[in-house]
């Protein structure tokens, strides 16, 4: 797969379609053509395509699986680089490997294996914080009777703090760099984000709600459902420093109409929200997990973590530091409860789950998404900017179940802006639209049949419109 070439699956395809872009990168018109060998049964060899042919493929399509009775969003990191993207036009700083003083060596080594073991291409400061915590929980055992092994905990555990510290400041710093770039770049940054998630998020308030799971320790999503006037109902309970609770209670939001009683009614634009990796803003503190007031766009986390009630609370207390190479690493408190609701969420009748800007590198999410295609009537829906290491393609083959997948991948089909320009569903609840729909249908229905039957379906239409 080439830089040009984009990956589209959908609808009656039988195998992916493969289209190599022909004209310039960003141009008005931008044109495509059947890569060599691919075939299809709505294009020819040779014929110029471009995105009005795609449209007529995907829009559609999107729009009835976004329908679905059970509908999930799963979001990695590709949201975030895109949208900091478009208000700054540079890329967000990446998760360089650290340092760890005496013990580096051993602890980059580890990591290394782990991410062979999570079949990624190498280790990152995420394996390396993980194997940090895992060493120094066992030097702190060893070292109860070993002078050179306590120092050796002792130093460690300032470095791994200090490592953090440094890990959570990137993530302010993108943050902060998305809401101080040009006023007008960030409102059409916020524009493109905000018609992003109401394109998931527009589902009539007698359907199932949208569910939506991000990797991500930001808090774009966050931000932007707040300007949407999207509201995420997630597991915290309370208001001023809302704490983390196991039990699951399925709350919603509902209305009376005026005039009606003891007939409540669901109310639309909500959605439940749950971060499986953890949060910027999430503490661990007195035994329970408490998300803290963290304003967006902050350069530095420290004087909010000397507020009243966060005694002691330091770089180590922050919830940012997943466990994704290991089922057992999983088990911990919480992230045990988030992926359990991922996987109650999709393995269910009827579900569609879209992934944006995943990179299918987590297996313990993986396996859950090969779980919910073995019930036939789900769907998964990729929707990818890239797949440098071919792990999506990868895990396509390997599941087997074609039929239940839909495939938008490459630098036009999974670009953020041209996704939500071109093919995404209307980020509305657009009952006139569906109304006009309906009457068109019933007035002049969908073929070219005789005027005596365009006639009486007049005569049926008019009769019910009476």
């Amino acid at each position: 797969m080439t830089n040009g070439d984009q990956v589209l699956k959908s609808r009656d395809d039988k195998v992916p379609v493969v289209v190599t872009r022909v004209s310039n990168v960003g141009d008005a018109t931008e044109t495509f053509k059947l890569a060599e060998g691919s075939t299809c049964s709505w294009a020819k060899e040779g014929d110029a395509l471009n995105p009005v042919n795609f449209r007529e493929r995907i829009e559609p399509w999107l729009t009835a699986l976004f329908q679905s009775e059970h509908f999930a969003l799963l979001v990695g990191s590709g949201l975030t680089h895109a949208v900091h993207h478009i208000a700054t036009g540079r890329r967000l700083p990446g998760m360089a490997p650290a340092e760890f003083g005496e013990l580096d060596a051993e602890i980059k080594a580890a990591a290394e294996e782990s991410a062979t073991r999570a079949a990624r291409d190498k280790g990152n400061i995420e394996d390396q914080i993980r194997i940090a915590n895992e060493l120094l929980r066992g030097l702190e055992i060893l070292a109860r009777q070993d002078e050179v092994l306590m120092k050796q905990a002792v130093a460690l555990k300032a470095t791994l703090e200090k490592v953090l510290a440094k890990f959570a400041a990137d993530i302010l710093l993108g943050e902060n760099g998305l809401i101080m770039a040009q006023a007008d770049k960030v409102e059409n940054a916020f524009n493109y984000l905000v018609s992003f998630l109401m394109s998931f998020a527009s589902r009539t308030g007698t359907r199932d709600r949208l569910q939506i799971f991000t990797t991500n320790y930001d808090r774009y999503i966050e931000a932007g459902s707040e300007i949407a006037g999207l509201h995420l109902l997630d597991r915290f309970v309370g208001s001023l420093a809302p704490i983390f609770r196991s039990s699951r209670l399925d709350i919603d939001m509902h209305y009376n109409p005026p005039g009606i009683r003891g007939e409540p009614r669901y109310l639309e634009g909500i959605a439940k929200f749950t971060k499986l990796h953890g949060s910027m803003d999430w503490v661990y503190v007195d035994r329970n997990i408490r998300r803290i007031t963290l304003p967006f766009g902050v350069e530095t986390i420290e004087p909010y973590l000397k507020a009243p009630g966060l005694a002691g609370a330091d770089a180590q207390h922050l919830m940012i530091y997943p466990n994704s190479a290991k089922d057992r690493e999983t088990a911990s408190y919480p992230y045990v409860e988030l992926f359990r609701d991922f996987a109650a969420a999709i393995c269910r009748p009827n579900s569609t789950l879209v992934s944006f800007g995943y990179s299918f590198g987590d297996e313990h999410l993986n396996r859950v998404i090969e779980d919910m295609l073995t019930i036939p009537s789900t769907h998964l829906v990729v929707i990818s900017y890239n797949d440098p290491l071919g792990r999506i393609m990868d895990t396509y083959r390997r599941i087997g179940r074609h039929a239940q997948i839909t495939l938008l991948i490459g630098n036009h089909l999974g670009d953020f802006t041209t996704l939500i320009d071109n093919y995404l569903p209307k980020p509305a609840i657009d009952r006139n639209t569906i109304r006009m729909s309906e009457l068109l249908k019933s007035r002049w229905g969908t073929g070219r049949g005789d005027a005596s039957k365009k006639d009486e379906t007049q005569d049926a239409a008019g009769q019910t419109s009476q």
